[in-house]
């Protein structure tokens, strides 16, 4: 298989983020008044850990949004029940039966 020389690139690549030293990670700013907008981060709370510098507003919404993905399929992991101890062996199917079924050795 060959590398791919030009053009975008078959998967977006994960950029890691961290807190905006500005305003930690709050979006905003205490003003004199009232609390604004982070300009640091575009007022989101992110930057790029590598550089300290804020994303471009059409990069950060693509990097929100991957990790807000991959927070819910967590969640989700999370939430289903896990079989432990000797139920787990008739809660999953090892496919070692008949036809490919679930064998407990009963």
């Amino acid at each position: 298989m060959t590398r791919k020389s030009h053009g975008p690139a078959f998967k977006k690549a994960a950029i890691k983020l961290a807190q905006c030293p500005l305003c930690r990670g709050r979006a905003v700013t205490q003003g004199v008044f009232h609390e604004l907008p982070c300009s640091h981060c575009h007022a989101s709370g992110f930057v790029a850990a590598a550089t300290g510098e804020a994303l471009a507003l059409d990069e950060l919404v693509t990097q929100l949004a991957m990790r807000l993905q991959a927070a819910t399929r967590q969640i989700e992991q999370l939430k289903k029940p896990r079989a432990t101890g000797p139920e787990a062996l008739y809660q999953d199917g090892n496919r070692l039966g008949a036809g490919g079924t679930n064998y407990t050795g009963d």
